[in-house]
């Protein structure tokens, strides 16, 4: 006998209150699965063209049907938007472009009345330079009391010409700009964005003080912006390297992840104590290896940290299942959930990355093959989902879309692509407001078009044209977050048995769970585990054994 399998539509919450009973459980944190809203590209409700909170507020509804936990903000506080929204000039405002307190005041009660947690974005490592602390020292001038809270510092050379170190900019370039008074300041990303000096007791008063401002609000936690780069190592030594951005989270560097980071979030750790409602803290942290990444979530740190070399691994099983095994094996003896994330707001769209050949890193400028692309890319997504832990999904991945690689450059706004080196600067193509309807100038995003451009071509690829349709991308995420959320053996967890399977296939088991994925190039036959409860393509079946097609993935029950 021969079956067939797979996405069909998963079932809508039929109430608030069920979604929300579910958001309350304990150690909630430990199996979320997160959906990343870039809020000027998520949804407009003035018709500006840019995303906005009230935009965020009225989709909530389709974020709680889509099964996800938690909702976690980038940026939207003031800010002169030098570095979409990372550059904060005010970290008590919210930008006039997104709207005011009051709006997000309602955007958090309405998440909690639908069961949705909100995580809303910190960047303590740097501030705008339109920050009043740094007006104010740059307006004084040498010997300010202010400058102490940056790393302001005398240039080299014999009229101070030189920068005080070698240290290049992620961005390109160097890491000092010189101000008119001939005093250098240090920023490890845009000219636009001052490094604080954590060294500096005010720092960590105003940081304390803002964590207890937006807790107060209501926020369930904060994602912790470049977690790994508050401390930098005494007296800012050279480097001695003139290409540093090819070291970035592969060696070790005087101005990330310094062990002195971590006093600081033992003392936050203590402010969430202070709270109800399990609050929660995540780190971006880049560093060489997933063990060092595991010193940020010590049980008296952070509960979570990203887990990059999962979101830069090959779609090869050799290399998942390694750093699977490595992931898990870091996290069990810090008592941490591991996290898994395929795409975000700084790396090209797995759905393009996966259409390209390997090797071409996580900024990519070419389309590729999307068909292949977004085969792998809803397969990528199944066996992330199925491995035990808590999962990111990054606004539009849901709807299988791919980067935006043909930009004009006159719309481009990511600062990166401005300097003269440093990483490639096409972040935008990731960055295109996302589709909603068929139709419109802006297809749902807004009413009077869009920030950047979208494709013609995704009208097809929006919600209004997936929602309900069996197969499409869109149900089969709903499909897969149901059955996350439903199964007993789906989630949390720190271990999986990994089962015997063909060359280029991954294959292990949770319990009565078993997950199977293959990313070779031709199609496997493999025995039937039991009853298929989802695939990202069609499975045949017969007489015991199942034909998986190239880069498919298929869940099972064995019960």
């Amino acid at each position: 006998m021969s079956q067939q399998h797979s996405a069909a539509p998963a079932p809508t919450p039929t109430s608030a209150t069920a979604v929300a009973t579910v958001a309350k459980r304990r150690d909630w944190w430990r199996d979320a699965v997160i959906y990343q809203v870039y809020p000027r590209s998520f949804a407009d409700s003035n018709g500006d063209g840019m995303g906005d909170l009230e935009g965020v507020r009225s989709r909530l509804p389709y974020l709680r049907d889509l099964g996800v936990d938690a909702v976690w903000l980038s940026p939207f506080y003031a800010s002169p938007q030098a570095d979409a929204g990372y550059d904060v000039a005010d970290y008590r405002a919210v930008d006039p472009m997104f709207g005011n307190l009051l709006d997000a005041d309602a955007l958090i009660r309405d998440a909690r009345e639908l069961g949705l947690r909100i995580i809303v974005d910190l960047v303590p490592n740097h501030s705008s330079d339109q920050h009043e602390w740094f007006k104010r020292a740059v307006a004084e001038g040498p010997g300010s009391p202010l400058r102490d809270r940056y790393h302001f510092r005398p240039g080299k050379g014999e009229n101070g010409e030189l920068p005080p170190n070698d240290w290049e900019s992620i961005f390109g370039g160097p890491a000092w700009t010189r101000v008119d008074d001939g005093e250098w300041y240090l920023h490890l990303f845009a000219p636009e964005q001052p490094d604080f000096n954590w060294e500096h007791p005010a720092v960590g008063d105003e940081f304390r003080s803002i964590l207890r401002f937006w807790l107060d609000m209501g926020v369930d936690g904060f994602r912790i912006d470049v977690a790994h780069g508050l401390v930098k190592a005494a007296g800012l030594p050279d480097l001695g390297s003139h290409d540093q951005l090819k070291l970035l989270g592969n060696d070790v560097m005087p101005f990330f992840d310094q062990d002195g980071v971590h006093e600081i979030y033992r003392q936050w750790r203590l402010i969430l104590g202070e709270y109800s409602g399990e609050r929660i803290f995540v780190a971006e942290a880049w560093t060489p290896t997933v063990e060092r990444t595991a010193n940020y979530v010590r049980p008296d740190e952070l509960h979570q940290a990203f887990n990059f070399q999962y979101l830069s691994t090959e779609w090869d099983a050799e290399e998942l299942r390694t750093v699977v095994d490595r992931t898990l094996e870091a996290m069990r003896p810090v008592g941490a959930p591991a996290t898994w994330v395929l795409s975000n707001h700084d790396v090209t769209r797995h759905a393009t990355r996966f259409a390209n050949p390997p090797g071409l890193g996580t900024q990519i400028r070419s389309a590729g093959d999307r068909a292949l692309g977004l085969r792998r890319a809803r397969a990528a997504t199944l066996l992330m989902l199925a491995l035990p832990g808590s999962a990111y999904v990054y606004q539009g991945e849901e709807l299988g879309l791919p980067d935006v690689v043909d930009l004009p450059d006159e719309v481009r706004q990511d600062p990166a692509y401005f300097r003269g080196a440093g990483q490639d600067g096409f972040r935008d193509g990731c960055r295109v407001p996302i589709p909603w309807t068929r139709e419109g100038s802006s297809y749902g995003f807004g009413t009077g078009g869009s920030w950047l451009p979208q494709p013609t071509e995704w009208a097809e690829l929006s919600v209004e044209a997936q929602q309900g349709v069996a197969g499409s991308t869109l149900e089969l995420y709903r499909s897969a977050l149901h059955l996350r959320r439903t199964h007993p053996d789906l989630g949390a967890g720190d271990a999986v048995e990994w089962l015997k399977a063909p060359e280029g296939v991954l294959a292990f088991r949770r319990g009565e769970f078993v997950c199977v994925a293959n990313t070779s190039g031709e199609s496997v036959r493999i025995p039937s585990y039991g009853r298929v409860l989802l695939a990202s393509g069609e499975v045949a079946e017969t007489d015991g054994e199942a034909k998986l097609p190239a880069d498919t993935t298929v869940w099972w029950t064995t019960a």
